[in-house]
């Protein structure tokens, strides 16, 4: 493992400048932020050891909404209004401390109020709004170093920070097929492919992001809600923004439209339930929903709107549930993404993070993937 510094900058401190505990510290820090749920946030951990390394609380971030992990931390140690000297303590975490207000207050304020001395993490964050963190706790006195255990951090957060360069929403791809490949029968049926275990984390993941993008094929064939829903069948507290995207007019009467009389959520990004985008260009979608706010983007289908994300590179997440069901022919997961022989195969790997690559649920199997760092040029 790498735990060497960062590239540059006032905090970055030499493999031999972090002892033992830290490094002990960044490695558990790691580990407890891949039990978060990857999204419009990056996932973070931390930890905070006393002046002889002992370990006082771990934490992490749970999602969107939720204390980050230096709240977490610092909430689990203190409680609600207990009292205690950290001056000597160090706070060690995976993402520089945010700066900035958003659905939580500013971890920097936490630090301090905390009364935290000194804080140790791994790489800068690189979204604009909410970095400056380590040179606001420098500028009150702590004493701040970056850089250990880097390269894992980054590994960690790979596809959210591309999103960020990009300057795009964290982008997740959903399919719900059988296990050869298919989203629906020959006569276009289609419900229920997968189980209703399947289903639940479904609506459970549409909970937790920002808007869905499906196709006009799909409104018309399938005349979907889009909604998340609780387990018996009321809607969630957060509703995604429901995006249709395609040439096509959608019926006046769609329930996607929410004419069904689903509620507008009270947390929606702005004042729309539903957004019609006529563009068949996932780049334009893309970038008009990161103007409206868009964070987490889920793609639900069908076959040409997955298969245009995937080839254009636009899918930081792959989930996918299989059912143990077999059609022989039908609609495909997937229309052609342009590959035409095995070296040019777009590579994934499983994502380790949270429940695991694979889930079972029910009689389904969920697998979770991310796109791999290089594509394997090693024969079978």
């Amino acid at each position: 493992m790498n735990h060497g510094s960062f590239t540059s900058g006032p905090y970055v401190n030499e493999p031999g400048e972090f002892t033992e505990a830290e490094i002990l510290g960044m490695e558990t820090a790691l580990s407890a932020a891949r039990q978060g749920v990857r999204g419009s946030n990056p996932l973070v951990g931390a930890v905070i050891i006393d002046a002889d390394g002992t370990f006082l609380a771990i934490g992490y971030h749970r999602g969107a909404g939720t204390p980050h992990a230096e709240a977490d931390v610092i909430n689990r140690l203190l409680g609600t209004g207990v009292k205690r000297d950290l001056s000597a303590a160090t706070l060690i975490v995976t993402l520089e401390p945010c700066n900035h207000v958003g659905r939580t207050g500013p971890c920097t304020q936490a630090i301090l109020d905390a009364g935290i001395g000194n804080v140790v993490f791994a790489v800068p964050d690189p979204h604009v709004p909410a970095a400056g963190g380590a040179e606001v706790l420098h500028n009150e006195g702590i004493n701040v170093r970056m850089g250990l255990m880097s390269a894992e951090a980054q590994d960690l957060n790979r596809q959210w920070f591309i999103a960020v360069r990009e300057n795009r929403p964290f982008i997740t791809a959903r399919l719900a097929q059988t296990v050869d490949g298919r989203i629906a029968a020959v006569d276009g049926t289609s419900q229920w492919i997968t189980s209703q275990e399947s289903r639940q984390d479904s609506h459970e993941l549409r909970a937790r992001v920002d808007a869905i993008v499906v196709g006009t094929g799909t409104v018309i064939a399938d005349n979907p809600r889009l909604t998340a829903r609780a387990a018996d069948g009321t809607d969630a507290a957060h509703q995604p923004l429901r995006v249709v995207m395609g040439l096509r007019d959608i019926p006046a009467d769609a329930a996607v439209r929410g004419i069904s009389g689903t509620p507008s959520s009270p947390d929606r990004l702005g004042s729309e339930d539903f957004l019609a985008l006529h563009t068949h260009d996932p780049a334009d979608v893309v970038r008009d929903l990161q103007e409206r706010g868009v964070g987490h983007l889920m793609i639900e289908g069908g076959a040409m709107i997955n298969a245009a994300f995937l080839a254009r590179g636009l899918v930081d997440e792959l989930v996918v549930y299989l059912a143990p069901t077999l059609l022989g022919a039908g609609i495909p997961a997937l229309t052609d993404l342009g590959i035409g022989t095995l070296a040019d195969a777009r590579r994934w790997e499983w994502d380790a993070t949270t429940t695991g690559p694979v889930e079972l649920l029910g009689p389904d199997l969920k697998l979770t993937l991310m796109p791999a760092k290089a594509a394997s040029t090693e024969g079978d």
